[in-house]
């Protein structure tokens, strides 16, 4: 249970700097009073405000600051939970928003609205709507159970009956479903990519043993080509050989022409030198008639017996080389066919060393080409094979993540339909749907309006006449309307109080009576507040002060002093 001790406030809405202070649990019943305007809600304001950050009337944040001071405006609230005492802090101008437990201040690190998060959740454990359906009951803009959305009427039940949990649990469990069917759906991804690189690694390997058969094909092919080659060469050289042995057969049948080619231009020089050395004895004799030796003179006919002999000299040596020449010819013939010949074996010889040199190439190249066939390239193909491995090891392992991702999903769902409006809640809403209406007509009965009110599980009404005439909400006069409000306050105090979830000392009624309770309606009213136990603070606010100052414990009167409004405490009863 909730007891809420005391609340102060300043600078807020239409008071002063100075501190304004209500004790909350001093007394079992309180009137509030005071002219049109004075400032008489202020009080809701400040508890809705200090507690959720929203004030009771729909008044923005900016006007909840007092507009002469204009900063400065702080609201604080204390209140017990159990043996907990707690205090909360909130104010604008500066912004501040404190949590005090047992006088400790928390840990102010968090953002405010994990924090109101978490005092509402864990500490009050009730959010706005509930606190002003349990709590308050007003007049101006607090809309009533009956004028809620299906939604926000069942987030209502749900508070009081302290099954919110359950809600929060399927909201949470829908966070974690849909990162479950994402975690699934990306799962499913990624094993059918698997199995797509798997198939591609498969057909990948199989290119790679055509590729290597095809390889190793060719290879054979390229060797069966040199190998003909090779034979080829081969017969080149042996068919070159005949040659060279048909040719130098030849040459050594010509013999050894170059010696007499030597011996006969021997004989062709000596000619020459002999032609040359009688010549110059003729001219010796046609140019001189004295020896330049002995001086003798040279006598006619010695001279011309001289010269008949050089004359015979040189027509032998002129027959001896025509003769000569014709030889020579006949030599330089033979020698020039034996040229030929030793010049064709050469050629032939170095066809044959060109063959044979290309012959061991070729042969270097067949053994290369053969070690490369007895010796394939697998490395390349082991490690794709071991990709292929490592792919299907991570397809196994993915399918394996995949179904027990799936349980998980499934496990989610059976949870989900326990946690859906129609699942556990529902069985829940049904236990207490029976005492919720018994308890709602009851209190229609004390408030003297007789009609039947049934709520469904949808948190739909259906009202009945005593003449079974139905009926709905919207059709009933604002004083009928308000009876019906005050029957399900009154109801849901009691369901909490039961549920010990949104049970709390403080009742506050702003202006029940000034506009929509009669003086008979008025009368049943305070015979509800006075059955309830002293544990309950309630808190009238209203302007009929003739008519209520004598039925309440105590008297807060609220009047505006130099413009800022003032509370002042009064004895009642």
């Amino acid at each position: 249970m909730i007891v809420f001790e005391k609340i102060r406030w300043k600078n807020f809405l239409a008071t002063g700097n100075a501190f304004s202070e209500v004790d909350l649990k001093g007394s079992p019943s309180t009137l509030i009073v005071g002219s049109n305007g004075a400032g008489k809600s202020t009080m809701l304001d400040a508890i809705c405000f200090v507690l959720f950050k929203k004030p009771f009337r729909k008044i923005s944040q900016a006007q909840l600051i007092n507009a002469v001071n204009e900063k400065e405006m702080m609201v604080s609230i204390e209140f017990k939970i159990g043996s907990t005492h707690w205090q909360v802090n909130r104010g604008v101008k500066p912004n501040i928003f404190e949590i005090f437990r047992d006088g400790t201040a928390l840990n102010q690190e968090s953002n405010q609205r994990d924090q109101q998060t978490w005092l509402e959740q864990s500490v009050l454990k009730l959010n706005y709507k509930s606190f002003t359906q349990v709590v308050i009951l007003g007049s101006s803009t607090f809309v009533p159970f009956m004028q809620l959305t299906a939604p926000n009427r069942r987030e209502v039940i749900e508070d009081l009956l302290d099954i919110k949990v359950f809600s929060t649990m399927n909201d949470i469990l829908k966070g974690r479903a849909k990162g479950l069917r994402d975690s699934i759906t990306q799962a499913t991804y990624d094993l059918d990519l698997i199995k797509e690189k798997v198939e591609i690694q498969q057909r990948f390997i199989e290119d790679i043993k055509a590729n290597q058969k095809k390889q190793r094909d060719a290879k054979s092919t390229d060797i069966h080509t040199l190998q003909t080659e090779v034979d080829v060469l081969e017969d080149n050289i042996i068919k070159a050989a005949e040659t060279v042995d048909l040719l130098q057969n030849e040459a050594d049948s010509i013999g050894d022409v170059t010696s007499k080619l030597n011996e006969l231009k021997v004989y062709q020089s000596k000619f020459n030198d002999k032609k040359k050395t009688l010549n110059k004895e003729m001219k010796f004799y046609e140019e001189n008639d004295r020896c330049p030796t002995c001086s003798q003179t040279i006598t006619e006919r010695s001279k011309k017996s001289n010269q008949r002999g050089i004359t015979d000299q040189l027509n032998q040596i002129e027959s001896a080389t025509v003769d000569l020449k014709q030889k020579l010819e006949e030599i330089k013939e033979q020698v020039s066919l034996k040229e030929g010949k030793i010049k064709e074996i050469r050629e032939v010889q170095s066809n044959i060393s060109s063959d044979t040199k290309e012959i061991r190439w070729k042969k270097k190249s067949m053994k290369k080409i053969q070690e490369e066939i007895d010796t394939p390239q697998t490395d390349n193909l082991k490690r794709e094979q071991n990709n292929l491995k490592t792919l299907v090891k991570e397809g196994l392992e993915g399918e394996i993540a995949l179904k027990e991702t799936k349980k998980v999903k499934e496990n989610f769902d059976v949870c989900s339909s326990l946690l859906k409006d129609t699942g556990i809640k529902s069985q829940i809403i049904k236990k207490y749907l029976p005492i919720m209406n018994q308890l709602i007509n009851k209190y229609l009965n004390e408030l003297d309006f007789y009609v039947s009110f049934d709520l469904n599980e949808n948190f739909e009404e259906t009202i009945k006449s005593r003449f079974r005439d139905e009926f709905c909400y919207a059709s009933f006069s604002e004083g009928e309307k308000m009876r019906i409000d005050l029957a399900l306050l009154f109801t849901w105090r009691t369901i909490a109080k039961m549920k010990n979830s949104a049970n709390t000392n403080l009742l506050i009624l702003d202006e029940i009576f000034d506009s929509s309770l009669d003086i008979a309606g008025t009368y049943d009213f305070m015979k509800i507040l006075r059955s309830f136990n002293d544990s309950t603070n309630v808190f009238i606010i209203s302007h009929k002060t003739d008519v209520l100052q004598d039925k309440f414990d105590r008297i807060l009167r609220v009047e505006k002093k130099q413009n800022f409004s003032v509370i002042n405490e009064e004895s009642g009863i």
